[in-house]
């Protein structure tokens, strides 16, 4: 299941929204403007806001009457087998209603949401509330096989016709301690097994999650080589790869395409070992190599991790299986196997521009990755400012000037496989911290960093906060300049402020005036007013999207060291900028555009 979403018009159920959010990590709130606070993300149109959380296929889980929901998603109903689980939930959190999705993990969510908060899960849907179960909503890592589904075995049980257990493999006290009447024979059978069975019109063939494919292959492997491999593999032997519970394989290959490739195609976690964990399995292997040993460290790849996962009391049912790159292999127990508690996943680190500081200012692509955090490294400030969004995570705090000891700390935790984010203010490759990390990483070169999952989710720029709150000062050319000569010689930042001068550019200053540096902006200006009016309008922008944000419009000839500090982005008009009224704004030439179609 995506992260659910949970939708609060009123300040009121606010606290249910946040025991809510507690007891499902990950998801986060959404809550109506003007009446609900500290929300992570603020909203003005409830019904455009349900809609939107649907679209993307969000659970959502709705404080407020059910009859609101059914008719804000009432025009998007068209496909019940793609709905995503709807649930409108009392504001008092006594009453949990699944509305849609109820086969997609809505009633057994209701069930759960209502166990912690002490309510009750009006579940309608017939099994459900027949048998306590639903068939076609199996446990995590069970998968519906066969060509008929759930849908003629559930009918037949709510018509009083025998329907029989057939338990070949996986943890089926799910099934057995249920309320469904299980007989010993009948006309319909649910089958639970691993082998690749056809199944049958009368039948719902389950699969659970009891295999363990292990998997090693060469630098740079076709992912198709890898697949094809394991398909064949798969299918001589007789197994199912909806009962494979995770793809394994040495961490040396965290970052190998076929890989991990292998692992969405199959719908299951990628995991990994060590070289000194797979080397332990080697009394265990069936074709240990020496020539593995010398170039990896270990006497097997594929059947070591394969065995690593399984456990202990696994049986190898496929040996290693190769071709020219890639190899495979699969041990079983047949019990469930939780791939999530072997192993280590891919250390994932997203650097996020989390924009000036307000909720409503961040993209979704940030709040995201912040969601998906397990690990959240940042300047204080900047990790206060997210507020709700850092519930359940574990917070990293450092001082304002210790940004590679940020880099390096968010590294080190990716490594050991957690899932992190890089916090920044405005946008994570302007003036922050995104390029500071790839260079250490560069410089670094160490092997457990090069492997990790890393990506930039880009902000909102102080300039655009900027810009946007007094008008479009930059609809035209324009460049940004970081004043601070702590990283950058004093020379350089003035020839590169005569170029901007020159090209008659909008400028935008950041780091402008700190408490010991007080003569580059005044040194800027002047550079500029050799070039520009000291009319141009000048912007003064601190703290944008924060409490006590401001927004001034002075002149660059009124321009001093006072008026700024490191809070605040100057943005220096070019010399078409103009001032009316209230707003500042930079034309592009659509007047000579007209001038000239006339």
């Amino acid at each position: 299941m995506t992260r659910p979403a949970i939708v609060v018009l009123d300040a009121g159920a606010l606290d249910i929204a946040r025991r809510i959010r507690d007891l499902l990590p990950g998801s986060d709130i959404h809550g109506r403007a003007g009446r609900v606070t500290g929300a992570a993300h603020a909203f003005d149109d409830t019904a455009a806001c349900l809609r939107a959380l649907f679209t993307a296929g969000r659970p959502i889980i709705a404080l407020c009457a059910a009859g609101i929901v059914i008719r804000a998603l009432a025009p998007l109903l068209t496909d019940k087998r793609a709905e995503p689980p709807v649930l409108a939930v009392a504001r008092d959190g006594a009453a949990v209603v699944p509305l849609l999705g109820g086969h997609h993990g809505a009633n057994r969510l209701a069930r759960d949401l209502a166990d912690g908060l002490g309510g009750r899960a009006a579940v309608t849907t017939a099994t459900d509330t027949a048998f306590g179960l639903a068939l076609d909503d199996p446990p995590a890592g069970w998968r519906i096989g066969g060509p008929a589904g759930a849908k003629p075995v559930m009918a037949a049980l709510l018509a009083g016709e025998p329907v029989g257990l057939l338990e070949e493999a996986g943890d089926t006290a799910w099934l057995r301690d249920s309320a469904v009447p299980f007989a010993d024979t009948g006309t319909h059978a649910v089958l639970c097994t691993d082998r690749a069975a056809a199944g049958s019109a009368t039948d719902l063939v389950l699969h659970p999650p009891t295999l363990a494919l292990g998997v090693g292959c060469a630098r740079d492997c076709p992912p198709a080589e890898l697949a094809d491999l394991v398909d064949r593999t798969l299918a001589r032997a007789g197994w199912s790869p909806k009962s494979v519970a995770g793809v394994f394989s040495i961490d040396l290959k965290m970052d190998e395409p076929a890989v991990l490739a292998l692992a969405e195609r199959l719908g299951v976690p990628a995991r990994f070992f060590s070289a000194a964990d797979l080397e332990a399995r080697t009394p265990r292997l069936a074709n240990p190599s020496e020539t593995v040993f010398a170039e990896v460290g270990c006497h097997g790849v594929a059947e070591a991790a394969a065995l690593a996962a399984a456990g202990s009391h696994a049986d190898l049912v496929v040996e290693k299986t190769k071709t020219e790159r890639a190899t495979c292999a699969v041990a079983r127990d047949g019990r469930d196997l939780d791939p999530l508690i072997v192993g280590r996943a891919r250390g994932r680190l997203r650097i996020v521009g989390i924009g000036p500081g307000a909720p409503d200012w961040r993209t979704p692509a940030v709040d995201a990755a912040l969601a998906r955090a397990t690990d959240v490294v940042g300047y204080g400030l900047y990790l206060d400012l997210l507020g709700d969004a850092l519930a359940g995570k574990a917070r990293h705090a450092s001082d304002l000037t210790e940004e590679e000891a940020r880099v390096r700390r968010a590294l080190d935790l990716a490594a050991e496989g957690r899932s992190v984010a890089l916090v920044c203010s405005g946008d994570a490759g302007i003036y922050a911290l995104a390029t500071l990390a790839f260079e250490v990483m560069e410089r670094e070169n160490r092997a457990d960093w090069a492997r990790i999952d890393v990506a930039v989710e880009p902000g909102i720029s102080a300039l655009q906060a900027a810009a946007a709150r007094v008008g479009a000062p930059i609809n035209h050319d324009f460049c940004a300049i970081s004043l601070s000569d702590l990283l950058t010689p004093w020379e350089d930042i003035a020839r590169r402020v005569r170029a901007a001068a020159e090209g008659d550019f909008v400028v935008a200053f950041y780091n402008p005036v700190s408490k010991r540096r007080r003569t580059q902006l005044a040194g800027a200006r002047d550079i500029l007013l050799g070039h520009r009016s000291p009319e141009t309008p000048v912007v003064l922008a601190r703290n944008l999207g924060r409490d006590d944000e401001s927004a001034r419009v002075t002149t660059l000839g009124d321009l001093a060291p006072d008026d700024a500090d490191m809070l605040t982005l100057v943005l220096v008009g070019s010399s078409q900028t103009r001032r009316w009224r209230t707003w500042v704004y930079t034309p592009r030439g659509y007047a000579r555009k007209m001038e000239a179609a006339r």
